[in-house]
């Protein structure tokens, strides 16, 4: 029986694969996927992620908002977030957490509905998937001030050093290791993935997005998650089968899918 890998972190619903979802999401399975779990970004998103997790059976979804989608955010939106995860396949609250990558970011709204969704998923017994770019020291406040280990969950498309990876694994957070692991400036993820025990690693796509070389700039899809096991096995020197089993329990383990 083939070793198929788990997505942890896809956006299907994206604009990105409108002309062929149906197609490419039914061969994912002849190379080499066996499940894919589609992250929520904007409230407008779940429209499209329940239907597809309805129709396709090895496809989950999570609910939440990304930190550069909340400006109308509001207390409707968010009970429409809660209601979605009464939804069967919605496994995870995410992707949460914070962007301060551009200059006109309202950090103290990024911050506020952070805190929310991470207390949500804590009410609803359900993981988180964290988004935190260029906000490593805020992330990791709201983080242990809303006491986010009792949730658990992972630190997506992980770009920040080994020792603050070390923080994440000791709190029980997964890491979400990606295409970046493969680029020629990855050198920071590879170390992180060097240094962290596989038992802790997702892996995922953020596709449409972070192609893996030699597809980078073009767009990406569950099956380039070949590149990135091969990768990550040359780097830990072990045989890519580890890499995809493992990774796989781990996130078959973090949200709860039998």
């Amino acid at each position: 029986m083939m070793n198929l890998i788990f997505d942890s972190h896809a956006h299907y619903d994206d604009s990105a694969f409108d002309a062929d979802r149906d197609e490419l999401l039914a061969g994912l399975k002849e190379k080499g996927i066996g499940l894919v779990v589609n992250a929520c970004a904007a409230i407008s998103d779940l429209k499209d992620i329940i239907p597809l997790t309805r129709k396709y059976d090895f496809l989950y979804g999570a609910s939440g908002v990304h930190p550069s989608e909340l400006s109308e955010m509001d207390d409707k939106k968010f009970a429409d977030i809660e209601m979605a995860l009464d939804e069967p396949k919605i496994v995870a609250v995410g992707e949460i957490g914070l962007d301060y990558h551009y200059d006109d970011t309202d950090k103290p709204l990024q911050k506020e509905w952070f805190a929310r969704q991470i207390d949500l998923a804590k009410r609803k017994n359900y993981p988180i998937i964290v988004h935190s770019r260029d906000a490593a020291a805020d992330t990791l406040d709201i983080i242990k001030a809303e006491n986010a280990r009792e949730a658990g969950g992972v630190i997506h498309c992980f770009s920040y050093e080994k020792e603050m990876a070390k923080i994440y694994m000791d709190m029980g957070f997964y890491i979400g290791v990606g295409g970046v692991v493969t680029y020629k400036n990855g050198r920071k993820l590879k170390e992180v993935v060097e240094y962290m025990p596989l038992e802790k690693m997702l892996l995922e796509t953020d596709c449409p997005y972070l192609s893996p070389e030699p597809f980078r700039g073009r767009r990406n899809d569950s099956s380039m998650l070949n590149y990135v096991a091969d990768k990550v096995a040359e780097i830990k020197g072990t045989d890519r089968e580890t890499v995809i089993e493992v990774t796989r329990e781990n996130a078959k383990r973090m949200y709860r899918i039998n």
